[in-house]
């Protein structure tokens, strides 16, 4: 069989399909932290389709005005909260929304992340302090507070932290997030087992590419015009969906996950372990981002 003629993974069943049976989430509060684009609002919508109210948290009101009306059509009720995450007042406020409005979420999805590409020695303490502030410190306050409150209340509850696969490959050009992408994969693994007595399970979640509508039309542009390149690139010869990334959520946070926790599940198509097996020419990062000679 030709290189040509290789079938790569079976695309995926079609939007509106469900993973688990319907109603799963059925009388179930689900917050979602950047759930107002992208990923965040596509995970957000497989677990409405299942029955879930939701509470959608984002730093921009403009993305939670549209989010709320979009995912409200699917059938639960929606409440949204402007809320910086790097302040821990500001996500005990969402809390106390949640719990005013629909009760106390039983799921928490930490999807909220801040990222882009910067030579190390050219990142400022300012870049490094913006993206490990939103992306580990960030997860930690919304993961604190959704601990303390459901272990004040003797309820069980689950936690899915969306990481990325250079948490353990490391990552040339976002030495921020990678290093913040660690610290929540541990904490993934830390607190599985510190709350575990106390019915919590912590999980992780890391997509793969998996192109949407709310990404910005260069990048969507760049990625569509390198399509075949892009494709041929992955081993499943194709990129995920955004609801690839949903489903694997609605499972991990279900019933049907109970005894899964301090687990991180990577829905990539096998991509990032291709690393070692295709030995890719070496660019340097500054040559990657058009950048000249260092100096200080």
């Amino acid at each position: 069989m030709t290189d040509s003629a290789l079938p790569g993974l079976p695309a995926p069943p079609p939007l509106g399909a469900g993973a688990l049976p319907p109603g799963t989430y059925d009388g179930s509060v689900v917050l979602v932290t950047g759930g107002g684009t992208g990923l965040g609002k596509a995970v957000a919508a497989e677990f409405a389709r299942l029955g879930a109210d939701l509470v959608i948290a984002s730093r921009k009101q403009e993305h939670l005005s549209s989010a709320e009306a979009e995912l409200g059509a699917l059938g639960g009720k929606v409440t949204t909260c402007q809320c910086d995450i790097r302040d821990p007042e500001a996500v005990a406020g969402v809390f106390d929304r949640a719990e005013s409005t629909l009760g106390l979420p039983d799921v928490l999805i930490n999807n909220a992340a801040a990222n882009f590409p910067v030579p190390a020695e050219d990142m400022s303490p300012n870049a490094w302090r913006t993206v490990v502030d939103i992306t580990l410190n960030g997860t930690f306050y919304m993961t604190r507070e959704f601990g303390r409150r459901h272990l004040a209340a003797g309820a069980p509850g689950s936690v899915v932290n969306v990481g990325a696969s250079y948490a353990w490959t490391g990552g040339p050009g976002f030495a921020h997030s990678a290093a913040a992408k660690a610290g929540v994969k541990n904490l993934v693994e830390t607190l599985a087992v510190e709350w575990g007595p106390y019915g919590l399970r912590v999980n992780g979640l890391v997509p793969g590419l998996m192109p949407h509508t709310d990404m910005t039309d260069d990048i969507r542009a760049g990625l569509e015009q390198a399509r075949d390149d892009r494709d041929a690139r992955q081993p499943a010869l194709r990129v995920g969906a955004p609801r690839e990334l949903g489903w694997a959520a609605t499972f991990l946070a279900s019933p049907y996950a109970r005894f899964i926790s301090g687990h991180t599940l990577v829905v990539d198509g096998a991509n990032w372990q291709r690393r070692d097996a295709v030995g890719a020419p070496v660019v340097p990062v500054r040559e990657q981002l058009g950048r000249g000679d260092f100096r200080l």
